[in-house]
């Protein structure tokens, strides 16, 4: 008889839609402070360039009026997007305590092959955004801070790219110390840095008093209809206050919801209204459109610590888009949309704790290169916002479907909310196409490299799925040519790796014919990523005798899960398998080469996957299979 286990992979809701789950966690101090290291650098160093942004947008015509309307348009954007959309919706929609687009992709339940595939396409393209991002987040952050030295004297000023440069190399060499040390070390000096701007900022609103009016959304609104396009075009400007707030959403599974949360209402949401209310007081106070608002509002006397600080902070802003986008490889690699990649674990407690090599040192170029060939934060900025505009737009419309599928709420509430939110998503994303001459195509180019690159794997790993299905034999088919050809079983345990679950595989198929044996103990293996994050150790595997001495294994892992084969056979013994300790474990490695008569198009999709397959994660690495005990088989694949 048949041994299996069954698998229950949905998360139960409560009635507002939120997961039930042991990884909803508390929000402690430390928990707190370990969100401010990983999670806040982006959006609470925007006050360094935002309103510098805007004022250059603007020029002369950033009057009182226009500033007071700057002010107005900033606070209700970070108390829309960021305290109501992202915080009380986008956040609630975690699947089972991970975050991120590519989390909520899943949520919907839509397939490639189905009516969704607009869904898949929208969350693909919205995790390929976060990378663009993240090429320029650093770049941009550090550079703003390390120019705040020209503030004080000009001594530093031919250096300034040089000592950027310094620095973000230097930020990308200790992420393989992981998001806990790092966040540890950052949380600490992060709390310093709000507690200084909130401060500074304080001190500008006693020099104004009256720059509080701007609460009233009519200062924002009249600025974008009194100055006509100009308006619209300072939304660009007004959205740099935002970038970071995805980061919320993308490490959560680093931190949990709650922490997050109570960080941002009570601490870091006062701490930048205090300090952009306080760059716009000390302007109404003393207007001069030629230095940075921000390192106006201090004395001259604190310049370079500030400075400092400022660098520290700018430095800790890159680690929520690195953290973001470790997560984001995980998930999507995990879930059959990426190549395999290298993933070290840096915390046996912490799942969500975790360092990919490849995605850190390609990022480390590619900013070194935007940051050098832009060569100042004012010329960053305009090549900053496309890609997290367009990102927010596609969350927002995959809320919508979680909304109505997982959440079942009606309608109307459905299309309220979205409607308001898509609103203003659109209107700061037109805002941010004017950019793409400035450099806003970088970003969006970059993302649509990435998505090719997981579509065109997606693709091509389901090719080759369906070739070896047309090779593979019944189950019955097969041990009758056992019997019929007296094949003989040989001592031993062979594990054979197969995508196919229902089949005997081409390698078993071809391992036969060639070595004329088969051992005595025998497991098709096949591993299934489910659209979960955490499978429970229950249900981790499922077993099925498909005749003496031939099993087939379907063992389960969530999507933020790293595979230990060997480990999980172990279980196995539960269910009868008689694993031995000296199994050997049988792996194809796939020669492609392309079909005659094909289009161009698709020659070159093919050789783009076939150069993914050959330089993607060993199975050794991905599974951590022993390396003494592992045999692969070469063949070669017509596609």
């Amino acid at each position: 008889m048949p041994t299996s286990t069954a698998s229950t992979l949905n998360a139960a809701k409560n009635s507002t839609g939120e997961t039930q789950n042991r990884f909803a966690q508390p929000a402690t101090a430390s928990a707190g402070l370990l969100a401010l290291g990983i999670v806040y650098g982006d959006l609470g160093t925007s006050p360094l360039y935002t309103l510098q942004t805007i004022v250059h947008i603007m020029g002369d015509q950033f009057t009182p009026d226009a500033a007071l309307g700057s002010l107005s348009l900033i606070f209700w954007a970070l108390i829309i997007t960021i305290s109501i959309k992202y915080c009380l919706f986008v956040m609630r929609a975690d699947n089972q305590g991970e975050g991120g687009i590519l989390a909520l992709m899943t949520m919907t339940g839509a397939h490639w092959a189905g009516r969704g595939r607009v869904l898949i396409i929208m969350g693909l393209f919205g995790a390929a955004l976060i990378y663009g991002d993240g090429i320029i987040t650093p770049a941009i952050s550090v550079l703003s801070a390390v120019e705040g030295l020209n503030a004080a004297t000009s001594i530093f000023k031919p250096y300034t790219m040089q000592i950027a440069l310094v620095i973000l190399v230097g930020l990308f060499a200790i992420q393989n110390r992981g998001t806990g040390v790092v966040g540890k070390a950052f949380g600490p000096i992060m709390f310093v840095w709000f507690a200084t701007i909130a401060v500074l900022g304080g001190i500008g609103i006693v020099h104004h008093p009256h720059v509080l009016a701007a609460i009233n959304p009519v200062y924002g609104v009249q600025l974008v209809m009194n100055h006509g396009f100009l308006g619209f075009t300072v939304l660009g400007g007004v959205f740099l206050a935002l970038t970071g707030g995805e980061a919320l959403y993308a490490d959560m599974g680093h931190v949990g919801r709650n922490p997050i949360r109570v960080t941002w209402y009570c601490f870091v949401l006062p701490a930048l209204v205090l300090n952009y209310a306080g760059q716009i007081g000390n302007f109404l106070e003393a207007p001069n459109l030629q230095e940075n608002p921000f390192f106006k509002l201090a004395p001259n006397w604190s310049i370079y610590p500030l400075v400092a600080l400022a660098t520290l902070a700018t430095i800790i802003a890159s680690q929520a888009i690195i953290t973001g986008s470790f997560s984001m490889t995980r998930q999507a690699m995990q879930l059959g949309w990426f190549p395999g990649v290298r993933i070290s674990q840096t915390s046996a407690e912490e799942y969500g704790q975790i360092y990919v090599p490849f995605v850190n040192w390609s990022m480390m170029a590619l900013t070194v290169v935007l940051a050098a060939g832009f060569g100042s934060s004012d010329r960053l900025a305009g090549a900053y916002g496309t890609a997290v505009s367009t990102t927010m737009i596609l969350t927002t419309a995959l809320l919508y479907h979680v909304m109505r599928d997982r959440w079942q709420w009606s309608l109307c509430p459905a299309a309220a909310v979205t409607g308001i939110l898509l609103a203003i998503d659109l209107a700061f994303f037109s805002a941010n196409l004017l950019k793409i001459l400035e450099g806003g195509w970088i970003p969006l180019t970059f993302g649509a490299l990435v998505f090719i690159i997981m579509t065109t794997w997606h693709s091509g790993v389901e090719a080759m799925r369906r070739r070896s299905a047309a090779r593979s034999l019944q189950p019955a088919e097969f041990f009758a040519h056992l019997r019929s050809d007296n094949v003989a079983r040989v001592s031993g345990t062979a594990v054979f790796l197969t995508r196919l679950g229902n089949a005997i595989p081409p390698v078993i198929i071809d391992y036969v014919k060639q070595v004329g044996t088969l051992p005595k103990t025998v497991i098709a293996l096949t591993v299934s990523f489910e659209d979960v994050p955490r499978v429970r150790s229950k249900d981790r595997v499922r077993i099925e005798q498909l005749s003496d001495g031939f099993w087939h294994a379907t063992v389960h892992f969530g999507f933020v899960e790293i595979p230990d084969l060997p480990a999980v056979l172990r279980l196995a013994k539960k269910g009868g398998v008689p694993i031995l300790d000296d199994a050997r474990y049988y792996i194809e490695r796939n020669d492609l080469i392309s079909r005659k008569h094909r289009n161009p198009l698709s020659r070159s999709s093919l050789a783009l996957f076939s150069f993914m397959s050959r330089n993607s994660a060993h199975a050794i690495d991905r599974f951590k299979i022993p390396s003494r005990a592992l045999i692969e088989i070469g063949r070669r694949i017509e596609l």
